[in-house]
């Protein structure tokens, strides 16, 4: 480890901002980001050292690999709170778009839903099959699906999911509204029992630890496009007709009535999502 990884490590230790997701991938980031800037050359930095030129120089090497904007997104969101930390605040813009990176929600037209395959079989944990199952059947994120405690989130007609579980602390409400989902939540009762989907004997760090490993062995990767699915079938469901994305009509096409019921769909599978912005699901559903 060089001093800079030390720092970061010192730093990530004194300051547990965010949930433990958050914490583990800025820890794993940051220990990345102090071997790329090594071999950018600087290899006697300290974390107090942070300056412009350290930050343009992670971007054109993410630029120059080819790293999608959303990644160096997430990336500088962790290079923000390291300045933040270290007192360097103004050392990096505001605005993503002074450093050359697109601000704004990228939608392509391609559809990224994913649906689970014979493939979950290969999964030997029965803990991580569920949380997958979970992940499809309701369209929750990762951590949520392993830290879900199904005897008190299973409100018979509803999934109420409370703050500790989610991205940001907020609570939110998931109908219950087909078989599936009531056959997926039911094998959640069995293995969870009172508790959650991560094993007692584990932390939830250990847990997904053991997630990322499990899953490329069976063949499973991006298992975000779970939600992708559930979005799309959700507004499938709300509209009558398919979202862009997955073969509908555009919103252009849309009648005047249609783009209310679009606009009302949109809205709800966004809160269903977990997201506060009904802008989100172009990124989910297409325009």
């Amino acid at each position: 480890m060089n001093k800079l990884g030390f720092d970061f490590m010192q730093l990530c230790q004194r300051n547990r901002d965010g949930s433990q997701t958050t914490q583990y991938q800025r820890s794993r980031s940051l220990r990345s980001i102090s071997q790329q800037l090594q071999e950018l050359g600087y290899r006697n930095m300290r974390a107090s050292s942070l300056k412009p030129k350290h930050v343009t120089a992670l971007i054109e090497r993410w630029q120059g690999e080819g790293i999608s904007d959303g990644t160096i997104k997430n990336r500088m969101a962790h290079v923000r709170w390291w300045a933040e930390k270290v007192g360097k605040t103004s050392v990096i813009p505001r605005d993503n778009t002074q450093l050359g990176i697109r601000d704004r929600v990228h939608v392509t037209g391609v559809s990224k839903a994913q649906t689970l395959d014979p493939r979950l079989e290969a999964v030997p944990d029965h803990r991580i099959r569920v949380s997958l199952e979970l992940q499809a059947a309701f369209g929750l994120r990762r951590e949520e699906s392993m830290k879900l405690r199904p005897a008190l989130a299973d409100q018979g007609d509803r999934l109420v999911l409370q703050g500790s579980w989610t991205k940001g602390g907020r609570e939110r409400e998931i109908p219950i509204e087909t078989d599936d989902q009531r056959a997926v939540l039911d094998r959640a009762h069995q293995v969870a029992g009172t508790g959650s989907l991560i094993p007692p004997t584990h932390s939830y760090a250990q847990h997904l630890k053991r997630y990322e490993y499990l899953l490329p062995k069976a063949g499973l990767s991006r298992m975000h496009g779970l939600r992708h699915a559930y979005a799309q079938r959700r507004y499938e469901t709300l509209t009558g007709w398919a979202a862009p994305a997955a073969g509908g009509p555009v919103s252009s096409a849309l009648s005047a009535d249609q783009r209310a019921s679009d606009q009302q769909a949109r809205m709800t599978i966004s809160r269903e999502l977990g997201h506060e912005r009904e802008q989100v699901t172009a990124i989910y559903l297409g325009r």
